[in-house]
């Protein structure tokens, strides 16, 4: 517990001291925001600060922190290192120069950001490559909570088939609505759900103060993978996440003032990484600490799934409250993840066609073969066996890929601008080295061993640095 409350207090310094120079970094002004020079009613409204807020946090948020940190717990206190550095330097880092970036764009998407400062031909490749992960995220987030409620209401098939066409029909309204007829007024309540939960489990922890495994005790693994490049994969919205860089133009488009991006865009990070500290923390507890002993009546499974884990602590700790909280953690979240990643899909189509989305029509061009493509990946995520792993290992990898995308876009516009680019630069090289090492060894990849995952990390860092700094010395030389 010492170590938890040390990382706990090192994601409040993070906010107030990094998060204020980073901001400073960046140089917010009294310019006019698209929320108010493109006002449309539709995409671009100006939304009060604290709900603009609770909607960034729970759009990046979902099912991440919790389920990214029980399966990431299982490193040991490897865990905390990667979710407060990670979260302070890297995540919130990422979050608020992507969004904020993007307001300074008119509040373009990730695939004309990147497309800005790294290229067309990058630019295609991240419109593709973006889309198909936002689709991967909206069908995986329709049938993981579309079991549960089939589970909840009875045996067999044809529940989880109902489930999956209402949520989807939700989808449909909640990416053609203006943002403020449904995410503007369910997400603030989804949001303070989540993060009553977390407190409450907290509070928990302080009251038990259990015996869990500290720094102190070392950083080996204590589930048998290798940590890099597993954990950093594993962990993502906890630490650092690239499909936050798609979701932080819904906001910055709503936002009245570039100087509220640093508590919205920073500070909703920093919340996620408390979010999954918490629960990084009671998942040690219940694997290592006797936890699970006290609720299962017998010791957990390694194996045991995160939403399991999720429920048989909220309900053994909270009671029929926490059960009722537990519900929403592993449904509503990922529904209220998979919406924004549709509607996100649909701005950056619509961004990269230049077709306005005033119009419902305009909004159903794309809208039509989207959701049609989406029910595709679903229908496989049904239908195959393994289809939902097999859909979110690749999620995993992508999203970091996208992160790695997001940073060096990020670090050219630093130097562009003469600002210390080296606080994406680190970041940037780092999630190259880990993408690539992953994509290497996975067995959903190339499935080599762990030695030559070693060799790609070392030549994947000498090509970034040879590739930047090239580039740099050319840039600086004009």
């Amino acid at each position: 517990m010492i170590t938890f409350t040390l990382s706990l207090l090192a994601l409040v310094l993070g906010y107030l001291v990094y998060g204020k120079f980073i901001e400073r970094v960046f140089g917010p002004d009294d310019r006019l925001t698209p929320a108010v020079e493109k006002a449309d009613g539709v995409d671009y409204i100006v939304l009060p600060g604290w709900k603009i807020f609770m909607i960034q946090f729970l759009n990046i948020a979902g099912t991440g922190p919790i389920f990214g940190a029980i399966m990431g717990a299982k490193f040991g206190p490897a865990a905390y290192l990667w979710i407060v550095l990670g979260c302070i330097f890297a995540g919130a880092v990422h979050d608020f120069l992507s969004g904020m970036l993007s307001m300074r764009n008119g509040g373009a998407g990730l695939p004309e950001l990147v497309g800005k400062y790294l290229g067309v031909t990058t630019k295609n490749v991240m419109l593709v490559f973006s889309v198909f992960l936002l689709m991967m995220v909206g069908a995986v987030f329709v049938y993981s909570p579309a079991l549960i409620l089939g589970d909840i209401c009875g045996d067999g098939t044809e529940w989880v088939y109902i489930w999956c066409g209402i949520i989807f029909a939700y989808y449909v309204i909640a990416t053609m609505l203006p943002v403020d007829k449904i995410i503007g007024r369910i997400y603030p309540l989804f949001a303070i759900s989540m993060l009553f939960m977390a407190v409450a489990l907290m509070a928990v922890l302080f009251v038990k103060w259990p015996s869990l495994p500290e720094l102190t005790d070392g950083v080996a693994t204590m589930n048998g993978t290798p940590i890099f490049p597993a954990l950093f994969i594993t962990i993502a919205c906890g630490a650092i996440s690239g499909f936050h860089a798609t979701q932080s133009p819904l906001m910055a488009r709503c936002i009245k003032s570039e100087k509220m991006g640093r508590p919205i865009f920073y500070g909703s990070m920093i919340t996620e990484g408390i979010v999954a500290l918490i629960w990084a923390t009671v998942s040690m507890f219940f694997f290592y600490g006797g936890a699970g002993q006290e609720l299962l009546g017998q010791a957990p499974e390694m194996t045991m799934a995160a939403p399991k884990v999720v429920t048989v602590v909220s309900e053994g700790w909270l009671g029929l409250f926490g059960g009722i909280l537990a519900l929403l953690g592993v449904v509503a979240a990922p529904i209220t993840s998979g919406d924004t990643a549709l509607r996100s899909a649909r701005l950056i189509i619509a961004e990269f066609l230049h077709m306005e989305q005033h119009s419902i029509r305009k909004r159903l061009y794309i809208c039509v073969p989207l959701f049609a493509a989406t029910l595709g990946l679903l229908f496989f995520n049904i239908e195959n066996p393994d289809g939902f792993n097999v859909i979110w290992n690749y999620f995993g990898w992508a999203n970091q890929t996208l992160a790695v995308f997001t940073l060096w876009t990020i670090t050219v516009y630093l130097v562009q601008q003469k600002k210390p680019f080296v606080v994406t630069f680190l970041p940037a090289v780092f999630m190259t080295v880990v993408c690539s090492t992953f994509l290497v060894v996975s067995k959903n990849a190339f499935g080599a061993p762990m030695s030559a995952g070693y060799v790609t990390a070392v030549v994947a860092l000498v090509v970034a640095l040879v590739w930047f700094f090239a580039w740099y010395r050319k840039y600086t030389s004009k």
